[in-house]
């Protein structure tokens, strides 16, 4: 419940905070391009490349400008690279071919509990595809939390270790999670072996090719590591089924069952065989895509709006500080300003050329903000997530959407620090202009 209404309000604050950009930008927008219009109705627009001489002239007060709005925008860029990271790791976790089916209400494997009757009748129906040895490929699967001592941690008294996903499997289960690369083998079944994720190696006691992790009151054998394309399965440990449900005192229950679609479209048809059947109404299925995908969400939100909330703060430093700069390259050209007004260039043409330079020097910081942060996606970002409060690795990732919302907001700030000095500029007298202010 508490989780619920956490997500809860860090959405409403985070979906306020988004549309008031989102209005703000549009308005913003609206009012340049309408002033631009204006303007270029008239054919009386200031040249662009007068700002850019002005800016290149100016190098040292556009200089210390543009770094202190790129640095807001590394950090806004960030953020999103982080969140976005989030998304793309758990996104990118099972085959689209496959679904997950939990207990009806549970948000989580961790919550769900599922019998072997359940299994079999689910794995009786026909839109369950088969193997080649035609046997359903559906598999029964136990999931839970190890408290996991870090290597080299004294004790737990300073942080020494972090919750780890295991998760109980069998051949059927493999089938369905290939690993795209396997160092070592995989574990036999009815052994105390186990193959963890190549995100867990090195990070936690015994933790590697050969070692010994303990858990469970027994002691595990690790035979291999695998490389599951950076999803969330690289965090997790794998071991036989029937020994996990043995070492947690699971049986018979066990946490959810995983099948392998004919046609991904068939998700619709099997909730409502699942409706109609009193053995099977408790159930309810999505596509392991999709359930994966519903993991990240809480915490994706969180990320971004904590980290929205940080940049914006950051952010009206950095407009006080452009719009200072503005002021200070209006006072340095009141006789430039008269004598473009002198020349017949009207006070709007004043104003969106000294917003037009404004909002250039928000793109050039947001320019050089990006370009910063794309070093980012060398480095990985461990965290918990909050809804399976296990420890999970990411990393982060830059798309069309990261670079168009990061321009943006720069373009935002660049024209909210810019748009009072334009309005002064704008403002001036022809006479006053021409004798220096």
């Amino acid at each position: 419940m508490l989780g619920k209404i956490l997500a809860l309000a860090v959405g409403v604050l985070f979906g306020g905070a988004l549309v008031g950009a989102v209005v703000g930008l549009a308005i913003a927008a609206v009012a340049v391009l309408a002033l631009a219009a204006t303007v270029a109705a008239r054919r009386d627009w200031v040249p662009l490349v007068y700002n850019v001489r002005s800016l290149r002239v100016r190098r040292v007060t556009t200089a210390v400008t543009v770094v202190g709005l790129a640095l807001v925008v590394l950090v806004f860029a960030v953020v999103l690279m982080l969140a976005g990271g989030i998304r793309a790791t758990l996104r990118s976790t099972g085959d689209p071919l496959n679904a997950k089916i939990l207990r009806k209400g549970s948000q989580t494997e961790m919550t769900s509990g599922l019998l072997p009757d359940q299994l079999r009748l689910v794995a009786a129906l026909p839109e369950v595809a088969t193997g080649s040895d035609g046997q359903a490929l559906a598999s029964a699967e136990v999931v839970v939390l190890i408290y996991a001592h870090r290597e080299g941690a004294a004790d737990d008294a300073t942080g020494g270790g972090a919750n780890v996903t295991v998760r109980g499997l069998g051949p059927r289960g493999m089938a369905l999670h290939p690993p795209a690369r396997l160092d070592g083998r995989l574990f036999r079944g009815g052994t105390s072996e186990i193959v963890i994720g190549r995100e867990l190696v090195g990070k936690f006691a015994g933790a590697r090719l050969g070692g010994t992790m303990r858990f469970a009151r027994r002691d595990w054998q690790v035979v291999g590591v695998m490389d599951q394309a950076g999803s969330a399965f690289d965090s997790e440990v794998w071991g036989d089924v029937d020994q996990m449900l043995d070492a947690f005192q699971r049986r018979p229950s066990f946490s959810s069952i995983t099948i392998r679609l004919r046609d991904r479209a068939a998700i619709p048809t099997l909730q409502a065989r699942f409706e109609g059947d009193p053995q099977l109404n408790l159930l309810e299925i999505a596509s392991e895509r999709r359930y994966w995908e519903a993991q990240s969400e809480q915490l994706a939100k969180f990320v971004t709006f904590l980290g929205t909330f940080v940049a914006v703060v950051f952010a009206v430093g950095a407009v006080l500080g452009a719009m200072i700069t503005m002021y200070a390259q209006v006072s340095a050209r009141v006789r430039e300003i008269g004598t473009l007004r002198a020349m017949g260039f009207r006070r709007r043409a004043v104003l969106v050329s000294f917003v037009v330079e404004s909002v250039l020097l928000g793109l050039g910081a947001g320019a050089i903000g990006l370009g910063v942060a794309s070093f980012a996606q060398l480095a990985r970002f461990t965290t918990t997530n909050f809804q399976t409060f296990s420890e999970i690795t990411f990393r982060f990732v830059m798309t069309p959407e990261v670079v168009a919302a990061t321009l943006a907001f720069a373009a935002a700030m660049g024209f909210a620090g810019g748009l009072l000095p334009a309005v002064r500029a704008a403002r001036m007298s022809i006479p006053r202009a021409t004798h220096g202010g």
